[in-house]
């Protein structure tokens, strides 16, 4: 016998299946989460005097309504009086109270899926802190939050 019909008569095992595909790297987003579009918010940036107390403790005391919205953000993690006091610290040491507030804008936006408009978080709070505070405040009273309650 010559070496040819030896390999020739040599049967192979049957191929195994193929591997799965690598597993995808990352954490998968809900698809309810992928697919929502942006909701608006209920008022507008500038319509601070619809609701005229708010916004005049807004402007003398903004840390009140900073306190109140942080409390409702945090679902009660942090006590109103506890996050106003910081955001005054803040607002004193730096004098830009902004650097603070605006992450709880973010926080509140991605909790309630709203756009992010009209332009950045922290450019809104930035250039109209009083107003930003204002308009977060009436979209979680709009929502059903007793303001005076908390979370």
């Amino acid at each position: 016998m010559d070496s040819k019909s030896v390999y020739n008569n040599y049967q192979q095992p049957p191929m195994a299946a193929a591997p799965p595909p690598p597993a995808p790297y990352g954490y998968p987003v809900p698809m309810h989460i992928q697919s929502q579009p942006p909701a608006e918010w209920s008022t507008g940036l500038c319509g601070c005097f619809e609701d005229v107390s708010n916004c005049c403790v807004t402007c003398w005391c903004p840390c009140i309504t900073f306190g109140q919205i942080a409390e409702i953000a945090d679902r009660g993690a942090s006590s109103c009086g506890v996050s106003g006091a910081l955001y005054t610290l803040i607002s004193l040491l730096t004098g830009c109270g902004c650097l603070y507030s605006c992450f709880y804008r973010s926080k509140m936006r991605g909790q309630y899926y709203l756009s992010e408009s009209p332009c950045c978080d922290c450019l809104v709070h930035f250039c109209c802190e009083a107003c930003a505070l204002c308009q977060e405040y009436r979209e979680l009273k709009h929502r059903g939050f007793d303001m005076h309650i908390g979370n």
